[in-house]
């Protein structure tokens, strides 16, 4: 039985076009032919067309592979780095507990009475 596959929303079709021709202008600015980025990324040359077509049944190593071989393979350290609505989330879930404040000790009428040896001894001269 063949696999349905996953929808994909146009706005998701869109992000993986953008992104095919991120990469092919970076290929181009490097003046490296499809055959020889394909050699390189040691993908073959239909995987890499469709990376630069954004088709979303690529692997996600073969593009590690090529950014890779164009040096911008630390790039994909920057997905989901800031995570905005994450940290929201966190945020609001999170319980900060006041602390009622701290009680001045009080001394009883007992503790007035008794010399706790702070109190300073008449000077006899």
């Amino acid at each position: 039985m063949k696999s349905k596959g996953a929808n994909y929303t146009q706005k998701q079709k869109n992000i993986l076009t953008t992104l095919g021709e991120n990469i092919k202008l970076a290929r181009l600015r490097r003046k490296l032919s499809i055959r020889s980025m394909a050699e390189r990324a040691g993908i073959a040359t239909s995987t890499l067309g469709n990376i630069e077509d954004g088709s979303p049944s690529v692997s996600l190593s073969s593009y590690l592979q090529v950014l890779s071989v164009l040096r911008l393979e630390d790039d994909l350290l920057l997905i989901a780095d800031k995570d905005p609505v994450g940290r929201q989330i966190q945020d609001a879930g999170l319980i900060v507990k006041k602390r009622a404040p701290k009680k001045k000790k009080t001394e009883s009428v007992i503790d007035h009475v008794i010399d706790k040896g702070n109190s300073e001894k008449p000077k006899f001269d």
